[in-house]
């Protein structure tokens, strides 16, 4: 369901609930952790795991981060990737410690596209567009966001970007 307000396009998306690999880090900036924290997901994906599978392309590569009042990234931030549907059931072991299999909830997520290579600053421009469309009163979680990417790190154009606000189940 796509909205236009004031030449900004979002989305109304539902994704149901699945099981993901999940990385996580504390202390570090997001523009100075985040290549390495995609690079072990893509790796565990793509056989790095007890059963040697490779589970194929899993995009997007979502990124919980959780902004404080002034809008700049806190230094703790999650990075997940829907495991493959084929894998859903049993997913392969990682053989890094660092990564968990999680089970999350389904969501619905206020979408808002964007292209380019991102990284923090261009994801919080973004993020404050979409906090502006959507108004005061839209039900989203304000403590944290999701910033996804749908190409690989190192795809050079036609990049897709997207920030997701979590909707507050009414």
């Amino acid at each position: 369901m796509a909205h236009q307000d004031d030449g900004v396009s979002f989305e109304v998306r539902r994704y149901d609930p699945a099981k993901y690999a999940a990385v996580s880090s504390e202390g570090r900036t997001y523009d100075q952790v985040i290549g390495e924290l995609v690079r072990k997901l893509l790796m565990y994906i793509g056989g790095n795991n007890e059963q040697g599978e490779a589970m194929g392309i899993a995009f997007p590569i979502i990124i919980t981060v959780y902004p404080r009042n002034d809008g700049v990234f806190s230094r703790r931030l999650a990075v997940g990737i829907r495991i493959p549907s084929t894998y859903q059931q049993s997913p392969p072991t990682p053989s890094d410690s660092a990564i968990r299999i999680e089970e999350r909830p389904g969501m619905t997520v206020y979408t808002l596209q964007f292209g380019g290579f991102a990284g923090e600053s261009e994801y919080r421009a973004e993020a404050l567009r979409l906090t502006r469309t959507l108004g005061e009163t839209a039900p989203y979680q304000r403590k944290q966001f999701f910033c996804c990417s749908f190409d690989p790190p190192l795809k050079p154009y036609g990049r897709r970007n997207e920030v997701w606000f979590l909707q507050e189940e009414p």
